[in-house]
């Protein structure tokens, strides 16, 4: 298919980057299929994973379809962008044509990524994960790549005040190799080891960036296992769970 935005798009982000003087690093890129389909499942902890994520199979010029919520398509400024990098839409109502959809990119040799979270971590942990990613590789037998992301949670992130302006941010970001995804295998037990492989990938990154707590730092955006600030898991789905509720409606 023809890319006439996503390419300027990347071009714009990388020139960002250079401006604010970010620092990113990818490692495992060589465990990104240089052609034919793959399925990119990344650990959740910014609303600019999309940006970050899609720098982890550039080194094998490959462009990532991301599968994001299908409210994003409807933004008057975000929806013209996203349908012309050709992201796929995620209507929860309707989850079977976009499975389709994400199918049919994979078949025609597509990388297509997925946030197996769902949504964004407060605890910068990995949460419980759905299937989606391990059925997709399941059903078209693509490779199941683990991707593993940090830093952006310091710039944009749920229940923070953005931070866009800062310059030397250190953004990270891990690809493993592929997992195995043979279709008579159990898929719980394939989306189990994914999420295993990702908070393996995750506490790597965390523990290797140079951005480390201080002493006596509130280090909100740093997990609590490793000594920062941020909720505990635990925490994290209680805080997850007042969201929820506040936005169900009343019952008659």
């Amino acid at each position: 298919m023809a890319d006439l935005v996503y390419p300027p798009v990347i071009g714009l982000c990388r020139t960002a980057f250079f401006a604010l003087g970010m620092k990113v690093s990818v490692t495992g890129t060589e465990h990104v299929p240089r052609q034919g389909g793959a399925v990119l499942a990344s650990n959740h902890v910014s609303y600019l994973d999309f940006i970050f994520a899609g720098l982890a199979p550039r080194k094998s010029r490959r462009l990532t379809r991301f599968m994001a919520k299908d409210g994003v398509f409807k933004d008057r400024i975000g929806g013209p962008l996203m349908r012309g990098m050709h992201h796929i839409p995620v209507d929860r109502d309707a989850g079977s044509a976009s499975f389709r959809a994400a199918m049919t990119a994979l078949k025609d040799g597509e990388v297509v990524g997925i946030f197996p979270e769902a949504t964004i971590s407060r605890s910068f942990t990995v949460k419980e994960c759905k299937s989606g990613a391990v059925r997709l590789a399941q059903a078209t037998r693509t490779p199941l790549l683990p991707v593993a992301l940090w830093g952006g949670q310091r710039m944009f992130t749920k229940g923070h005040p953005k931070d866009l302006t800062s310059r030397g941010r250190h953004i990270l970001i891990a690809v493993a190799e592929p997992i195995p995804t043979p279709k008579g295998a159990d898929g719980d037990e394939l989306t189990a080891t994914l999420r295993t492989r990702l908070q393996e990938l995750l506490d790597d990154l965390q523990r290797r960036t140079p951005e480390q707590p201080k002493p006596g730092e509130d280090a909100w955006w740093h997990p609590a296992h490793l000594g920062g600030t941020a909720p505990t898991p635990e925490e994290a789905a209680a805080l997850d769970a007042a969201d929820r509720e506040a936005r169900t409606p009343p019952s008659a």
